[in-house]
């Protein structure tokens, strides 16, 4: 039995100490925010916080992690109202969305390291792939993203999930409801 914290709850996994932490938090806690692109912790799209270490958890046995704090995308804000997710809508940064979590998350250890990187601290921090080429999108919504940590900006959240498509449009006005 391999015992952990994730995303503030104790959990213990009743499962072989070997099996990747992505598994564990995907099938087990039903966690499915944390994504298996490659397999080889490579893509990134598996980042998880691991006691204030990005760690692609398709490449981290349970047994490697037992007694640390883990917290996932779905642990970040549960109001999805972090200013790091705020910025990425902001910025347009999500397309498909695939690889979106890893690179919050991998985001929010560098936030946590410095609360003010330069372009070239995003670069060097955040080695996860995108197909989509949101890259520069991306190191604007990181410095947004910062400078509301750091309290010297406000970043307004847009339309919640299940928000009415005619009320999503008066919070966001680029969203104009489909009129058959």
């Amino acid at each position: 039995m391999t015992r952990l914290t994730v995303n503030n709850q104790p959990v213990e996994y009743r499962l072989d100490p070997a099996t990747p932490l992505l598994w564990a938090l995907r099938d087990a806690s039903n966690l499915t925010g944390t994504k298996y692109g490659c397999g080889t912790g490579e893509c990134g799209a598996c980042t998880v916080d691991v006691d204030g270490r990005a760690v692609r958890a398709c490449q981290a046995p349970i047994g490697t992690v037992e007694g640390t704090y883990v917290t996932t995308i779905e642990g970040l804000s549960h109001e999805r109202n972090h200013p790091l997710q705020l910025a990425f809508i902001a910025a347009n940064v999500p397309q498909c969305g695939f690889c979106i979590p890893g690179m919050i998350m991998a985001a929010a250890v560098l936030l946590k390291k410095d609360a003010d990187p330069d372009e070239a601290a995003i670069r060097a921090g955040i080695d996860n792939l995108c197909r989509c080429g949101v890259y520069p999108r991306l190191i604007e919504a990181i410095q947004r993203a910062g400078r509301a940590l750091r309290g010297e900006e406000t970043i307004t959240a847009g339309a919640r999930p299940g928000i009415d498509a005619a009320d999503a449009a008066r919070v966001v006005p680029a969203l104009v409801p489909h009129r058959d």
